[in-house]
């Protein structure tokens, strides 16, 4: 980043998994949160991460888990990958700030 700080990755977990799903379809009024973080993510080189449990709770999979639970496709966005919490573990480890936000 711009002001000497890397972002080392940003992990999604609980009802923020359904941002990647590529299936929604924002009025062309509203803003595209999806795109903004694809575009966020391939501007910086940001390793975006779901939480699997969150992700097939909300009906979130990719090509794996899609054959795995036999739905017809899948449903994650480009960009992002389904991940555990080891993930989130990791990055806290790595990390010499962690940022949440939410609940």
């Amino acid at each position: 980043m711009d002001d000497g700080h890397d972002i080392y990755r940003v992990f999604f977990y609980h009802d923020a998994v359904l941002v990647a799903n590529r299936f929604q379809s924002p009025p062309q009024d509203e803003f595209d949160i999806l795109a903004a973080w694809q575009t966020l993510a391939q501007t910086y080189n940001l390793d975006l991460c779901l939480c699997i449990a969150s992700c097939l709770r909300r009906g979130i999979v990719n090509s794996e888990e899609a054959e795995r639970f036999e739905h017809l496709g899948d449903s994650l966005a480009s960009g992002f990958s389904i991940s555990g919490l080891g993930q989130l573990i990791e990055a806290t480890l790595v990390a010499d700030r962690t940022i949440t936000f939410g609940a």
